[in-house]
């Protein structure tokens, strides 16, 4: 914290945010679930004024296409639901940076561990595959537990923020690598310390490729599929979500046949694990990131 003045007074808001975390971090599951249920139930009610309206309509929008069969109540009733997930997501976000590593281990039930455990045995290079759950960080934070990992991230525009994020997963094992730094990726894979990452993101045509997402055509980024083509790696989908007692991590087999010879074949396989383990949690899932902004062929805007 050095390398910037995280005390000007601009950063007084995210001090606060913090403080907040930390005391969050400190409450035990069902207060958190109850309180930040509460809280996202606070932000979709904002979320109805006009001024404040952007975020609601993405989910919306993002919802109705997706589920083109569900009535206009039913793709409201699950955006509130999305919201009070994000209301929940602040302090999972908060035990991921600060909180005890027995009160997480307790929350967790673990499934078909061994296809990771495999990988490592085999010395092979390992991508975990994972989707944007409201989860997201706290997955990340659980994984290390057991496992040394690397965590691909976007820095975070609030530099404090950034910070304070990257210095916690450090201290708790992680290692840190840049989304656009592909080149660590790749040796990171060679050396067989696994990396966890989360493709589905629209990050606009370059180095993507059009392919199905719930029968939508989407923006695919095809470094996932690159990346599998560094020797003796494997691709496993990696899935954290939140449930009534706590959390549910799980392994799938790693894939067969991937990465093939053909970029969209390869996105549309991605595309297909992802939509699988949404359909598990849609209600987790960050429907707020307007992920079908890049359209083919001149499309109509989503939004």
């Amino acid at each position: 914290m050095k390398k910037q003045n995280f005390y000007h007074p601009k950063f007084i808001p995210t001090w606060f945010l913090i403080g907040f975390m930390k005391l969050g971090a400190k409450l035990p599951f069902k207060s958190q679930v109850l309180i930040g249920t509460g809280i996202g139930r606070l932000f979709y009610l904002m979320s109805r004024l006009e001024k404040l309206s952007s975020r609601r309509k993405i989910a919306f929008n993002n919802i109705k296409h997706c589920f083109p069969n569900k009535s206009s109540i039913q793709v409201e009733s699950l955006v509130k639901q999305n919201f009070e997930a994000i209301g929940v997501s602040i302090f999972e976000t908060a035990n991921a940076y600060f909180g005890k590593s027995e009160k997480i281990q307790k929350l967790i039930t673990i499934h078909n561990e061994h296809h990771l455990t495999d990988a490592l045995n085999k010395k092979q290079g390992i991508i975990l595959l994972a989707a944007h759950f409201m989860p997201l960080m706290l997955g990340s934070r659980a994984l290390l537990l057991k496992h040394k990992i690397a965590n691909i991230y976007r820095p975070q525009n609030n530099a404090l923020f950034d910070e304070v994020m990257t210095k916690s997963f450090i201290k708790n094992g992680a290692l840190m690598i840049k989304t656009k730094d592909t080149r660590t990726m790749m040796k990171t894979l060679k050396s067989g310390l696994p990396i966890w990452y989360a493709p589905d993101q629209d990050l606009g045509e370059n180095n993507s490729v059009f392919a199905p997402l719930f029968g939508i055509q989407t923006a695919t980024i095809t470094a996932t599929a690159r990346l599998a083509k560094t020797s003796n790696t494997v691709v496993i989908p990696y899935f954290f979500i939140r449930t009534d007692k706590g959390y549910t991590m799980s392994f799938d087999a790693p894939l067969t046949d991937y990465p093939s010879n053909n970029a969209i074949d390869d996105a549309t396989k991605t595309n297909q694990i992802l939509q699988d383990q949404i359909l598990k949690a849609p209600e987790q899932y960050l429907w707020i990131h307007r992920r079908f902004k890049t359209r083919p062929n001149g499309e109509a805007s989503f939004y």
